[in-house]
């Protein structure tokens, strides 16, 4: 969810001003902007020092929507900020819309990377949510149309906010892979003990910059905010156990969120939170040292996302598909080298058993169909191969081609038949990408390291083919 996309974050509460107020156009910059006046002498009854007050928050609020519009999300945000805090300090507000308000405003910060801000934002809006009350049980849900609504509205809402929390907990291990991870995507341990050198100077840090921003909260909720907030770090983990503890608050928050966007009436959403969770357990593998607790992290990947991608429509959720395509197609291919690197440690000679060997080629059987069914996915009804791909799918689909290539060399077989039915398959593709690359140029550039390759083993698998060829006539 972004700043201007996603639950709507900016407060609606026109009714704590009891006066009148007109808009007209101006230009700020070059981009023109409604700007709201109001007649406080319109205001009923005494002008007193809270209906100032009041016209004052609404004031932030109309700012914030103007710098909103303006792309100056920062300014924009910061306006939102003082506009909720004031609501609190004030006592005018709904405890769910500002709850959900300041849910979402968290998810700006997190795209600056301001995880204590983002953290803040989401203890106070989990707080400020409880002062709405239970949710109305079924029963009662279903005897009073307005508990039926209360209950919807709570629900639905709550499940929003858990969204929310799963978004920064992703995004804080996601932004800690980044930090940590070499040039092959491994974790850079040396990095690692660098950062986890540095930690202290930077937990000193984090008390003086928390006093500088601006705080949620009065006395009655002050303490129960700052309870939320240790349940959850907000310096990116530099190590497996603080991983582990970030992942555990965002996997909870899946639950939460799977309660309300069930499969039965919210498919998308629901998908979209099973997305999240497969994208936590492959942020926490990256910290896993353990390289068969590593590839069962990813078997939980595959085992929420397959039945999924298995039983959905094409007809009405083909983007969705081939999403769950390439990402089924993914860890499978990540749990075959996995187990691959396992099996050459173990082995001695680096020769592998025969169970080692068919757990080796389903892995990669599994991955090539999966990259297979999302290229057939973009063939038109009749099966034709497109001429010319889309720029949303050329990259997932040159590299899903690479990645066939690769997988088909890699399989192991020792009938000569079947390594050269393999053998011939994966040049199939590596010219794919190449004459494909040839023909539109600009597509080069999206995949360069994918094109550099492919050229490299459409020149040498030819050699290793007719190796292959000649070895198998003189055995006939």
């Amino acid at each position: 969810m972004s700043l201007v996309s996603g639950v709507a974050w900016w407060i609606r509460n026109p009714s704590t001003v009891k006066g009148h107020c007109w808009s007209h156009q101006q230009h700020l910059g070059t981009a023109p902007v409604r700007v709201w006046t109001f007649d406080v002498s319109c205001f009923a009854g005494p002008i007193t020092s809270l209906r100032f007050e009041l016209a004052y928050t609404h004031t932030m609020y109309y700012l914030a929507q103007v710098y909103r519009n303006l792309g100056e999300n920062e300014r924009a945000a910061t306006y939102c900020h003082s506009t909720l805090q004031r609501q609190l300090q004030l006592n005018q507000f709904s405890p769910m819309e500002w709850a959900l308000n300041a849910a979402t405003l968290s998810q700006y910060y997190i795209t600056k990377g301001q995880y204590m801000e983002g953290r803040h934002c989401l203890a106070a809006a989990t707080v400020i949510s409880g002062l709405a009350g239970e949710v109305p049980s079924e029963a009662a849900a279903r005897e009073s149309e307005t508990e039926s609504e209360r209950r919807e509205q709570l629900q639905q809402k709550r499940a929003d906010i858990a969204r929310c929390w799963i978004k920064y907990c992703l995004n804080l291990l996601q932004d800690a892979k980044k930090l940590l991870e070499d040039n092959i995507g491994e974790l850079d341990t040396d990095r690692q003990d660098e950062l986890k050198r540095a930690r202290r100077q930077e937990e000193e840090e984090e008390e003086k910059g928390r006093k500088s921003a601006l705080l949620f909260g009065s006395e009655d909720t002050f303490d129960s905010i700052a309870s939320v907030e240790e349940k959850v770090m907000c310096l990116l983990p530099l190590g497996f156990t603080e991983a582990r503890a970030v992942f555990l608050v965002g996997q909870n928050s899946v639950t939460q969120a799977k309660e309300y966007f069930q499969m039965d009436g919210y498919v998308t959403d629901h998908i979209e939170i099973l997305q999240d969770h497969s994208s936590l357990f492959r942020a926490l593998a990256f910290f896993e040292e353990d390289l068969e607790r590593r590839c069962k992290m990813h078997k939980r990947r595959v085992d929420m996302l397959e039945p999924i991608c298995n039983d959905l429509n094409s007809r009405y959720y083909l983007l969705i598909r081939r999403q769950l395509m390439f990402e089924l197609a993914e860890t499978y291919n990540e749990m075959m080298d996995l187990k691959l690197t396992l099996a050459n440690r173990q082995a001695d000679n680096h020769s592998l058993d025969s169970h080692t060997i068919k757990k080796f080629n389903h892995l990669c059987s599994a991955s090539a169909k999966y990259f297979q069914m999302f290229l057939d996915s973009l063939c038109s009804p009749e099966g034709k191969q497109p001429e010319h791909l889309e720029e949303e799918v050329l990259r997932p689909a040159l590299v899903a081609r690479f990645r066939v290539a690769r997988l088909h060399s890699k399989l192991i077989s020792s009938s000569p038949p079947v390594q050269l039915e393999n053998l011939n398959r994966a040049l199939e593709n590596y010219k794919y990408v190449v004459q494909y690359c040839e023909a539109h140029p600009e597509a080069a550039a999206a995949v360069e390291t994918e094109l550099e390759l492919s050229t490299e083993m459409v020149g040498l698998l030819p050699l290793k083919i007719n190796r292959l060829k000649s070895r198998m006539a003189a055995n006939d």
